[in-house]
């Protein structure tokens, strides 16, 4: 019965703690941040539920550190990315995107919370293969514009993005046992070579559990047939901000001629700063 009675209690106390930390976030005033550029300015609110992207970002606007870089990386239609310190002063045509202040931020993944909505402030990151924590670029971001989707497409990327989660989960599980799957195959054991595929896959659904199934849940869906974003980014990046004013700024940006790297032919300079209201 003691065990029993402690982990209760242990439980009791995570939750409070839990609580705790939540109601904090829910009193603390969102810090807010504008974004100077040639095309207008950008209000955006960095959300305390992300603390640890809020808080670097917010240092590194206070240092100036981002004060005259580029945004060097656009796409119509999907987002608008700056952050790298070498774009600052670089040559035209230089290829940017490998910059940064030399660490990386641990994921703040709140999906559905918080998604990829037009407008969101996400952290850029290298890709899953040779960062599979999926750990944020210290000073990278991008702010989404994307596109808006049909009911019809977002029940096709659904499926896509669930496949997806157990593709990846199966990658993990069957990267042990290669070597006997493929002796399998050297000698025609089909039937051990489809059990243990069977096997591993039904562990990587029991391990994905509700995530198996990956859903938009309905004020996400609305947000996707309305204002727009890039749903296919969901539940991977941090989103940790959003343009609360400027909206009309990143279709400015988004459609100015770009090199084939994506980088503007004409240099996009921001300056930052915190404001208070």
């Amino acid at each position: 019965m003691t065990p029993f009675l402690s982990f209760r209690k242990a439980s009791m106390f995570s939750f409070l703690m839990a609580l705790g930390i939540l109601l904090t976030f829910c009193d603390e005033p969102e810090k807010k941040v504008l974004v100077k550029t040639p095309y207008g300015n950008m209000k955006i609110k960095l959300y305390n539920d992300t603390p640890q992207h809020k808080e670097n970002f917010l240092k590194l606007v206070e240092e100036g550190f981002y004060d005259d870089l580029l945004f060097h990386r656009v796409i119509e239609g999907f987002m608008i990315q700056g952050g790298d310190p070498e774009s600052k002063d670089a040559e035209k045509g230089a290829r940017l995107g490998s910059g940064g202040p030399g660490y990386t931020i641990p994921a703040e993944i709140t999906f559905p919370r918080h998604f990829h909505k037009k407008g969101a402030l996400a952290a850029a990151r290298q890709g899953d293969q040779v960062n599979p924590e999926r750990e944020s670029s210290g000073s990278q971001f991008y702010i989404v514009q994307g596109e808006t989707f049909t009911i019809g497409k977002l029940d096709t990327m659904e499926m896509q993005m669930s496949k997806r989660a157990l593709q990846s989960r199966m990658f993990e599980k069957i990267t042990p046992f290669q070597d006997s799957l493929m002796a399998m195959r050297q000698r025609g054991d089909r039937e051990n070579f489809e059990a243990l595929i069977a096997q591993l896959e039904e562990e990587a659904k029991a391990e994905l559990g509700d995530s198996a199934e990956f859903k938009f849940p309905e004020e996400v869906r609305e947000a996707y047939t309305t204002i727009g974003g890039t749903p296919m980014l969901d539940n991977t990046y941090t989103v940790f901000g959003e343009v609360e004013e400027g909206l009309d700024v990143i279709d400015s940006i988004a459609k100015v001629n770009t090199d084939q790297m994506d980088r503007p032919l004409e240099d996009i300079e921001m300056t930052m700063e915190i404001i208070e209201e």
